[in-house]
């Protein structure tokens, strides 16, 4: 699940809403959006992004929640480190490697860890 699909799930929960029902009214088919919330689809458009914030009526905060989980929810990353220092291509493998052995509590203490580091790098 990426974190736009969790998002998307938890507001329509907190909805009482079925995938039918949402799908219905965005003229999308109820397969779209359950791949959107398992994380089997890509990152959805802009557009549809913007629809599902009109949909649940969601404004300020939360629309720009939905929006920037977007942009971090594509579920087939690449990484390329070519012309990068070695260590960032040893991070990169190391990730592409273990990632699917970390708990939630290291993934969460490691993305953490790299927005400190961005933040201080200046990224």
């Amino acid at each position: 699940m990426t974190p736009f699909g969790a998002k998307l799930r938890q507001l329509r929960r907190e909805r009482n809403l079925t995938l039918k029902q949402m799908s219905t009214a965005l003229g999308v088919s109820p397969a779209y959006l359950s791949a959107l919330e398992h994380g089997k689809r890509g990152l959805p458009t802009w557009y549809m992004v913007h629809r599902i914030i009109a949909y649940f009526n969601v404004i300020w905060d939360e629309a720009e929640e939905l929006q920037r989980l977007a942009e971090v929810s594509d579920p087939r990353v690449v990484v390329d480190t070519a012309g990068l220092e070695p260590e960032a291509t040893e991070l990169a493998n190391l990730l592409s490697q273990r990632i699917r052995g970390l708990s939630k509590a290291s993934l969460a203490d490691l993305t953490h860890r790299l927005r400190v580091a961005a933040a201080k790098d200046g990224v």
